[in-house]
């Protein structure tokens, strides 16, 4: 598979993506744990169908310490034991804002009440951003068909 467009090798590509690698830096430097940042990463890659990004955060997230274990039970979270209270949170605020057209209301008020539980506003506010960012990440990836399987951990900083 080839990718549909080679985003670096245009005026418009590199300059937008200039742009969402400082917002991804504003969240990884938040209070949100690393740990969970990898989590929802993974998580909305594997509801969009983004190979690409499927695969950067799975190694990204072994590269820093993640357990072979965690990563299998991601998609069947609701499931798994591994995960604390405030991982499952996360991960159902995920779900919930990355299919937020199969949900006549969006996310729901049960769902943000549990988060909030586990999280402060700032942890939040660097979540929702997350959420947020990861699914332009899967949509430029999926509308362009990136390939996946070839990153190397650290590639992209």
């Amino acid at each position: 598979m080839e990718a549909r467009i080679d985003y670096f090798a245009n005026t418009v590509g590199p300059k937008f993506i200039k742009y969402i690698n400082s917002a991804g830096k504003v969240v990884a430097d938040s209070g949100l744990p690393a740990a969970t940042q990898e989590l929802v990463k993974i998580r909305a890659s594997q509801i969009n169908g983004c190979g690409y990004c499927t695969d950067m955060h799975t190694k990204d997230a072994t590269l820093a310490g993640e357990t072979q274990q965690r990563l299998n039970l991601i998609a069947a979270w609701r499931e798994a034991t591994v995960f604390t209270e405030a991982e499952r949170a996360a991960l159902e605020l995920t779900e919930e804002g990355t299919r937020i057209a199969d949900a006549s209301g969006g996310v729901g008020d049960e769902v943000w009440a549990n988060a909030a539980k586990h999280y402060d506003e700032d942890q939040l506010a660097a979540l929702v951003s997350l959420i947020a960012l990861i699914n332009a990440w899967n949509r430029m990836n999926v509308i362009t068909r990136q390939p996946a399987g070839d990153y190397q951990p650290g590639q992209w900083g």
